[in-house]
């Protein structure tokens, strides 16, 4: 009779380091010639559960013993666990063998063909999965209990870290690890911190620019292209301000852990706390459910911000004779007609450079901004006890609604269907828990605003360095002001309603200034989320 041999080992670690493999194939090579068994083929499989069917050898063993007809009539395992871990699943896969006709045997658990034999095999089964889960409980535990020490799991350290052995030895006799700077590497995280703080060569950057800059500079994460997904990642780990946690994805659920789940570990930072800070608001403010990406990448200096006051509908760039005329367009009217509303055109150079004029000849005026300034402090101050009260109301809020999220899961997890229904509701519960960390932001910024670096000077070299930077139409700065400082601007007849926030002001005003060239840093990051503390900036 022919047949196939099966051997396999959990971790790659293991194939590389023990007799494993070799030692199963050995002893089922000669069980097969002492039962006098062809062998037809051997299948290896190193570093692979046997929890799950995602082994490529194991899909490729099972495809070719159910074709018609089989090339072997048995597969020969060291032991049913070689063959899966899972009760259930051992089951399925062996039905599936029967109807091929093909036997799985095992030479350290021989069984007969019967029916006591079956329930033989099942037992065996279900004594490997539950051997495999305390395996799995003990070794969670032992690592848990390591990084609660300070030290590193695994083997592949993340991006601008390396693992270092310590003294320390561990339960197996292997030394601990724990995780230091890689200086080439984390040279390359700051550079992209830098790239997308504060731009390159003046001008401001997003993700995807930023993957192909260094690319295209030849610069690679450890030997391969980068991508916008790993600079996201890059840009948004804790661990790069020294955070590193762990236990923090549920690789079942496919999800995050809950907090009180994860186990932070302390190393050595590659970025400061306020670069961090400041990547964090801009990667909020432009992310695809806030603004649409043609939006932040425009190179039109209102795209945006330019609404029509008649029927509300944002304006678009349209051009005429061949691209020779530019100009705003109200998109309601552009796209259902004339009579929808009846907002005439704007020449969009025209109108570019009135707004930018307005803004700083009639709003960026030291004795105007200071005012705007006191009134916001006499606001906040007579706000102060209210918002105290709003911030209790709202943590309260967001932790009975991780309850809610908690108890849906915790449902899901117990059988409830993942229907519509369900769906719904748990948009409906990250949508509100959205919300109130969008509250509660705004109200811990208000609280913060930094009128003590505020004084006559400041404001001064502030009003005369954005004048600066707004006119400057090589820089490509202008948008970047103009959209920190405006919240919109409305076209109504023949005038131009441009709103902001005391606030954005305040921020900007606030913010440390660049020691090389006099003016605030790119300040998309400062984008208020307040909406009330509007005034009226420009009518012409």
């Amino acid at each position: 009779m022919a047949v196939a041999l099966y051997a396999r080992v959990s971790t790659t670690r293991q194939a590389e380091n023990d007799l494993s493999i070799p030692d199963q194939l050995n002893q089922m090579r000669e069980w097969c010639k002492a039962n006098g068994y062809a062998i037809a083929e051997e299948y290896i499989e190193p570093g692979a559960s046997a929890k799950d069917d995602k082994r490529p050898v194991f899909g490729q063993m099972i495809r070719e013993a159910t074709l018609c007809p089989s090339p072997f009539q048995a597969i020969i395992v060291h032991s049913q666990s070689r063959f899966y871990r899972d009760a259930i699943e051992f089951g399925l896969h062996e039905r599936k063998l029967n109807e091929a006709q093909v036997r799985l045997i095992s030479i350290t658990q021989p069984t007969t063909d019967d029916p006591n034999g079956e329930l033989i095999r099942r037992i065996f089964s279900f004594c490997d999965e539950y051997q495999s889960k305390e395996t799995s409980k003990h070794t969670a535990r032992s690592m848990i209990e390591n990084a609660k020490q300070g030290y590193f799991n695994g083997s592949k350290p993340p991006f601008g870290y390396q693992a270092i052995e310590t003294e320390t030895i561990g339960n197996r006799g292997r030394r601990k690890k724990k995780l230091i700077i890689d200086e080439t590497e984390a040279e390359t995280a700051r550079r992209v911190y830098e790239l997308y703080v504060n731009g390159y060569h003046g001008k401001p950057m997003g993700m995807k620019s930023i993957v192909n800059l260094l690319n295209d500079q030849g610069i690679t994460m450890r030997g391969r292209p980068w991508r916008v997904q790993k600079l996201q990642e890059v840009l948004s780990d804790t661990l790069y301000i020294g955070q590193y946690f762990y236990n923090k994805w549920d690789s079942k659920k496919k999800q995050l852990r809950p907090k009180e789940e994860r186990i932070q570990i302390n190393v050595p930072p590659i970025i400061d706390q306020e670069t961090f800070a400041k990547a964090e608001r801009m990667r909020y403010e432009h992310a695809p459910g806030r603004v649409a990406p043609r939006l932040v990448n425009s190179k039109i200096l209102l795209s945006g911000l330019l609404k029509c006051g008649e029927c509300g509908s944002g304006m678009t760039l349209m051009t005429g004779k061949g691209g020779r005329y530019r100009y705003y367009k109200c998109v309601n009217q552009k796209t259902k007609g004339k009579n929808r509303c009846s907002t005439p055109n704007i020449p969009m150079e025209k109108f570019d450079r009135l707004v930018l004029e307005r803004l700083a000849n009639r709003i960026l005026v030291p004795d105007r901004v200071r005012k705007m300034l006191v009134q916001l402090q006499n606001q906040l101050k007579v706000s102060r006890g209210q918002d105290d009260e709003t911030l209790m109301r709202l943590k309260r809020q967001l932790l009975g609604n991780r309850e809610k999220i908690d108890n849906l899961y915790n449902a899901i997890a117990k059988g409830m269907p993942f229907d519509e229904n369900t769906k719904q509701y748990l948009h409906q519960f990250n949508a509100e828990r959205e919300n109130i960390l969008i509250e509660l932001s705004r109200l811990k910024r208000k609280q913060h605003m930094p009128f003590g670096k505020i004084n006559k000077n400041r404001i001064e070299q502030f009003c005369k360095a954005v004048k600066t930077r707004l006119m400057d139409s090589e820089s490509g700065f202008g948008k970047g002001y103009l959209k920190l400082l405006v919240d919109d601007i409305r076209v109504e007849g023949q005038q131009a309603i441009m709103r902001g926030s005391h606030e954005k002001l305040a921020y900007a005003i606030g913010v440390k200034q660049s020691p090389s060239k006099s003016v605030p840093f790119f300040m998309r990051e400062w984008r208020a989320l307040a909406k009330e503390l509007r005034t009226v900036f420009l009518k012409h």
